[in-house]
């Protein structure tokens, strides 16, 4: 971090109440030149459709252009070019991507004000946070589960949240910390940045901040810091029992100990949300009856990829137990099968170093400890899609499996593995 912003994060820490000023200032030539190595050399262009490599050929005027800009009050923000990429539903997820400069803007205002902010957060949120990792999110929340009594679970899901975030609310919450009319005005500007629409049209926003958007992350991380955290922290001291909540971004889950309290919740999560502008998908949102003494019982819940059952472990122990959540491992597949469909006629040995990558992100997500069945199970999957894409490079079926099994001996396809070691404490409780 650099020098700056550790006093930025320092003060944060000791002075709670603190309002920042001149944080407008801080960007100039060098932090912006040091926030360029966070940008995607590879990432798509926006409507400007001038690529990251092409801005960096002329860096340092494209940069002193840009603060010359900045301190002239001359800066307008770019459209966002608006991408769709499908979801496991059928349905398709909305992305906004800016121009390279503007992104290049929002990546030094994300550091301030993660500086600020990380300051703030409260260990239950996790998603797009340093050092916070979907793994060390599940961690906690079975550590949580195993060694508390907690027998209901919470499911909700916010319906369209980064469409729906309330500009003004926002700028409240930020003003709170930030006493620099000039900042909060640079994110009112990407807030309300028309949108390109694939047809051509122009969509000019009143809620929401683009799911895309480098600064979209910590802006939304705020709100709900906000809107759900803090609530929480002060309506759980209204509980008889004890209770938490775990949050990644805007999925998160709670545990309560009574079924009364987890309903009683629900309809305070309600009415807490509608204040900030945002409602709950219903057909997402549930009650759990989550036990020990249902171990046999098949009750199961999904959260980050993972689902979760109670169970035995060998010495016949309860112990909770996670798998790949079965709607991923699906998604996963179609995704893998499509994959090889439009790669099988690369060059074998680039193939297999590609592929390799894939298997190696996948493991990295979803190699943790008691999930080796499920591994094994993608990795059957995936070899007989491969096998059978392979075959349709041309007209004449020409990869046998003793073929196969060669090919993979020759360029070497990586076998499922546990990369995350680390034993969480004691799991498993008589």
């Amino acid at each position: 971090m650099q020098t700056s912003l550790q006093g930025i994060a320092q003060k944060a820490k000791t002075q709670k109440g603190y309002r920042f000023r001149n944080l407008y200032g801080a960007l100039n030539e060098a932090f912006l030149h040091d926030c360029w190595k966070d940008i995607r050399k590879n990432a798509a262009y926006g409507v400007d459709k001038v690529s990251a490599e092409e801005y960096e050929q002329n860096l340092t005027e494209n940069i002193q252009g840009l603060v010359e800009r900045l301190k002239g009050k001359r800066y307008h923000a770019k459209l966002v070019r608006r991408k769709y990429i499908p979801k496991e539903n059928g349905k398709e997820r909305p992305l906004g991507i800016p121009a390279v400069e503007d992104k290049l803007l929002q990546v030094a205002v994300a550091e301030i004000l993660k500086a600020i902010y990380e300051q703030d957060f409260l260990d239950c949120s996790y998603g797009y946070r340093p050092q916070r990792s979907v793994y060390e999110s599940s961690e906690w929340m079975m550590r949580e589960i195993q060694f508390g009594a907690y027998g209901w679970i919470v499911e909700a899901d916010i319906k369209g949240y980064f469409d729906n975030i309330d500009h003004a609310r926002l700028i409240g919450m930020l003003e709170e910390r930030i006493d620099d009319e000039a900042f909060t005005r640079l994110i009112m500007k990407w807030l309300k940045a028309g949108i390109l629409e694939t047809d051509g049209k122009v969509l000019h926003p009143v809620t929401g901040t683009p799911q895309g958007g480098v600064v979209s992350p910590v802006l939304a991380n705020i709100y709900l810091h906000n809107a759900l955290d803090l609530w929480f922290e002060r309506i759980k001291l209204q509980l008889c029992r004890k209770a938490f909540l775990i949050r990644y971004a805007d999925d998160f889950l709670c545990g309560f100990e009574r079924e009364t309290e987890a309903r009683w919740f629900i309809g305070k999560l309600r009415e807490r949300l509608k204040e900030f502008g945002l409602t709950l998908s219903e057909e997402k949102t549930r009650v759990l009856e989550f036990k020990r003494s249902d171990r046999r019982g098949g009750k199961r819940f999904d959260f980050l990829g993972f689902e979760y059952t109670w169970g035995e472990d060998r010495k016949g122990r309860v112990m909770l137990k996670r798998r790949t959540s079965r709607k991923k491992m699906r998604s996963s597949l179609k995704r893998f099968s499509e994959w090889c469909k439009e790669n099988r006629h690369e060059n074998l040995r680039e193939l297999f170093r590609k592929l390799n990558q894939k298997l190696r992100g996948y493991y990295n997500h979803y190699g943790v400890i008691g999930n080796y069945r499920s591994l094994e199970e993608f990795y059957a999957h995936m070899e007989r899609s491969l096998h059978r894409w392979l075959n349709k490079r041309s007209q004449r079926r020409s990869v046998t499996w003793q073929k196969f099994r060669q090919l993979k001996e020759k360029f070497g396809l990586m076998r499922p593995r546990i990369l995350h070691q680390r034993q969480p404490r004691q799991l498993s409780l008589r």
